[in-house]
C-alpha cells in the first residue's frame, strides 16, 4: 500500500470513530470496509477467473481482487456464485461488494450495475468440433444444436440478432453448464456449437485439441468488476483510483504473461501428439517425476512437462549438440552431479531435477516464484552466464531483472551482435529459451487440468447429457 493512502486510511479510521461515536453520520461503503477489515467479492470457478492448485487459491480475477484488498489494507474474502446468472442476484442482496468474474460490460449489464474501468478486451466466440459442422456465418448456427450459458452476454447477444436479423434462430440455454462443460460437449460430439469468451478459450483449447473457432460473434468487449448500482459509490471509486495506479498497470501485465502470455505456444498438432503422448508414456516415468518433486520440491506435473519438451520422454532421445537422455544432460553435467548413465530415465530425471534445483537456489530469493522458477528453467536451457547477461541488459533497459516477463522479452536480443558484443558470455540464441519455458509452461496446465479437473481426456469423457431439466430452449420468432 503506497504510503499517501496509508495516511488517508488513518484520517477516515479517525474521523469514522468520532461519527459513529456521536451517530451524527452514517459511514460509508468504503469506510465500513476498513472498520470493518474485510471486503467480499463474488465470482466464478473457473480457470480465467479463481481456482484452486496445489500451491493454494489462485486465478486471474482472484489476484487482482487480491491486490486492491491489499490497496485498501484489508482482507478479501470470497463467495462463488455457480453460474453468472447467480452473480447480480448475490450483488443486489449484498452479500459481496463487487463482482470479479471476467464480465463482459454489456447494455443491458450496465443498466443494472456500475462497471468499475476495463482491464481486459475479449470476444464471443463460436466453437466447432472439427470434422463436424462448421459454421460460415451466423445463419448456418442453424444447421446444428447451439448452446451457450444462461443469462450470460452472450445470449443476450443471439438475443438480439433474433430480435433483429434472424427470427429463425435457435439456441438452448443451459443454466448450470460453465465453460468446460459446454466445450466437452461440443468435443465429444453431444452439441454441434457453443459461444465461450475469447481469453476463456484460449485457456482451455489445449485440453481440447479437437475444437476450434468458426468465427467471432461479437466485437472486442470491455472485461471490468461489477458494483452494485448505489447513491454511495464510495468503493466504486476506489476502484477507480486502484486502477489508475501506475503500480496496478504494472501488475496487469504481469498477470496478463502469467495467466495468458504462454497459451500460444501450444498448437492444435502439438496439444493433440502431447495427450496421445501422455496416454502412452508418462506412466512409466510419473513415479520417479514425483519421487524428484518430493526431493527437490518441484511439482512433479512441471518435471514431467519439462521431461517431455526436452525429450518426449525418450529415454534414449539424443541432440546434435551431445546432450543425452530423458531429460537431456550434458556429459559435463552429468559428471558434475555424480551420472553414471545418461540414457536410465531414473538417473535422468533425478539428475535434471537436481541440477534445475541449484539453478533455482543460484537466482536467490529476490526473484520470486513462479518467475524463480521459470528463470532456473531458462537457465538449464541457455545457460546460467545467459540468464545473467539477460539481467543484467534488462536492469539496463529499465526493465525489472527479477521478473520473467521483463527478462524474456531481452533474452532475444542475446542473438544480435550489438547487444550481445557487450555481455560477459556473448552470442546466445536467445529464443530458445523463451520458448522453451513458455512451452513446458503450456504442457504443465495440461498435466493438471488432466489430474485435477479431468482425470480422463475429454474425448474419452462421459458426454455431458442435455435435459429439460439443465437447457432451456429458445424458440424462433414469430
Amino acid at each position: 500500500m503506497s504510503g499517501s493512502f496509508s495516511l488517508i486510511i488513518k484520517s477516515l479510521l479517525s474521523v469514522m470513530c468520532i461519527l459513529v461515536l456521536t451517530g451524527s453520520v452514517r459511514p460509508s461503503n468504503l469506510q465500513e470496509t476498513l472498520m470493518r477489515g474485510d471486503i467480499t467479492m463474488v465470482s466464478r470457478n473457473s480457470p480465467t477467473t479463481y481456482y484452486e492448485d496445489r500451491s493454494g487459491v489462485t486465478g486471474y480475477e482472484y489476484e487482482l481482487a487480491k491486490s486492491f484488498a491489499d490497496y485498501l489494507g484489508v482482507e478479501l474474502k470470497v463467495v462463488l456464485a455457480d453460474s453468472t446468472a447467480d452473480i447480480f442476484p448475490i450483488l443486489d442482496k449484498g452479500q459481496a461488494a463487487f463482482a470479479a468474474a471476467g464480465l463482459t460490460v454489456t447494455e443491458k449489464r450496465q443498466r443494472r450495475v456500475h462497471f468499475a474501468p476495463s482491464y481486459l478486451t475479449s470476444s464471443g466466440q463460436i466453437i466447432y468440433r472439427r470434422g463436424g459442422l462448421k459454421p460460415k456465418a451466423i445463419a448456418d448456427l442453424s444447421q446444428g444444436q447451439l448452446v451457450v450459458s444462461a443469462q450470460s452476454s452472450h445470449s443476450q447477444r443471439l438475443r438480439a440478432l433474433q430480435a433483429n436479423e434472424l427470427p429463425e434462430l435457435t439456441w438452448s440455454e443451459g443454466a448450470d453448464l460453465e465453460v468446460s462443460d459446454l466445450l466437452q460437449m461440443v468435443a465429444t460430439g453431444n452439441i454441434d456449437f457453443t459461444v465461450v469468451d475469447s481469453n476463456e478459450f484460449r485457456m482451455l483449447q489445449a485440453y481440447f485439441p479437437n475444437l476450434a473457432i468458426a468465427f467471432d460473434l461479437t466485437e472486442k468487449q470491455n472485461v471490468a468488476w461489477a458494483f452494485e448500482h448505489s447513491r454511495d459509490n464510495s468503493l466504486h471509486l476506489a476502484a477507480e483510483e486502484f486502477f489508475n495506479l501506475p503500480q496496478t498497470q504494472a501488475k496487469l501485465l504481469r498477470l496478463s504473461e502469467r495467466f495468458y502470455g504462454h497459451l500460444d505456444q501450444l498448437n492444435y498438432v502439438g496439444a493433440k501428439r502431447f495427450l496421445k503422448q501422455t496416454e502412452k508414456k508418462l506412466d512409466r516415468y510419473k513415479s520417479e517425476f514425483q519421487k524428484a518433486a518430493d526431493q527437490h520440491e518441484f511439482d512433479w506435473r512441471l518435471l514431467a512437462a519439462m521431461g517431455y519438451q526436452e525429450s518426449h520422454w525418450n529415454p534414449r532421445a539424443k541432440s546434435f549438440t551431445g546432450v543425452r537422455g530423458l531429460m537431456m544432460l550434458t556429459r559435463n553435467t552429468a559428471r558434475e552431479l555424480g551420472i553414471k548413465n545418461r540414457l536410465d530415465p531414473k538417473q535422468s530425471i533425478e539428475g535434471g531435477s537436481r541440477y534445475l534445483a541449484k539453478l533455482r537456489k543460484r537466482l536467490g530469493s529476490d526473484v520470486q516464484e513462479p518467475d524463480r522458477t521459470w528463470m532456473a528453467m531458462a537457465a538449464y536451457n541457455v545457460g546460467f552466464g545467459h540468464l545473467r547477461d539477460a539481467r543484467k541488459l534488462t536492469l539496463k533497459m529499465g526493465g525489472d531483472p527479477n521478473l520473467w516477463h521483463d527478462v524474456m522479452e531481452t533474452l532475444p536480443l542475446l542473438s544480435q551482435k550489438r547487444y550481445y558484443r557487450k555481455t560477459t558470455h556473448g552470442y546466445a540464441r536467445g529464443q530458445e529459451p523463451v520458448d522453451y519455458v513458455q512451452n513446458i509452461r503450456r504442457y504443465y496446465d495440461v498435466l493438471v487440468w488432466q489430474d485435477e479437473q479431468h482425470p480422463v481426456f475429454p474425448q474419452e469423457e462421459e458426454s455431458i447429457m442435455l435435459s429439460s431439466s439443465t437447457v432451456t430452449v429458445i424458440p424462433p420468432l414469430l
